[in-house]
């Protein structure tokens, strides 16, 4: 497929990628949706992601190649998807904050625990090469969002870093 993202789209600094996932195509078995928000994390330098303390068993996807799936599960509750970064063995990720679903139907998925449960994706989508899967990728789209960077959200540590990038109201094709 021509306009999936490619591994070396997502092999990059963490950052631009998250930054550059706003307004790209994410397509989910029958759904798809433009990605509208998205959250940084970047390895053991950053106090807020998984990798911190080093690789355990839920994280170790993240110290792989780029371009997999991480979807990991909170208070019980919530699955969250990311998309994993950087050159193997630096573990960093993208959280999927946003969604505007297109298709079956348009809804505003905002929140990654409503994005996840609407779309139906649990830790079972866990450590899926995004390049490669039929049914789970992400495609280029001619979207060129504008977006505002901020601090992220539900974390404790790590605050100061304005690592989540939001769309403003107004794409642009």
């Amino acid at each position: 497929m021509a306009d999936r993202l490619s591994r070396d789209f997502f092999n990059r600094p963490t950052v631009t990628v998250a930054q550059e996932l706003l307004g790209k195509i994410m397509v989910f078995g029958p759904m798809a949706g433009v990605i509208t928000e998205t959250e940084a994390y970047i390895g053991q330098d950053d106090p807020a992601c998984h990798a911190f303390r080093g690789k355990t068993p839920r994280n170790a996807v993240m110290f792989g190649p780029a371009g997999y799936s991480y979807v990991y599960f909170i208070y019980g509750m919530y699955h969250c998807l990311n998309f994993v970064t950087e050159e193997e063995g630096q573990p960093a990720a993208v959280l999927i904050r946003g969604l505007m679903l297109i298709q079956p139907e348009q809804l505003h998925l905002n929140g990654p625990g409503k994005l996840c449960r609407h779309l139906k994706i649990t830790r079972e989508h866990n450590a899926l090469d995004l390049t490669e899967n039929e049914g789970f990728y992400v495609k280029e789209s001619s979207l060129s969002p504008l977006y505002e960077a901020t601090p992220r959200i539900g974390i404790r540590r790590g605050q100061d870093k304005l690592w989540r990038f939001v769309v403003k109201k107004k794409m642009h094709s």
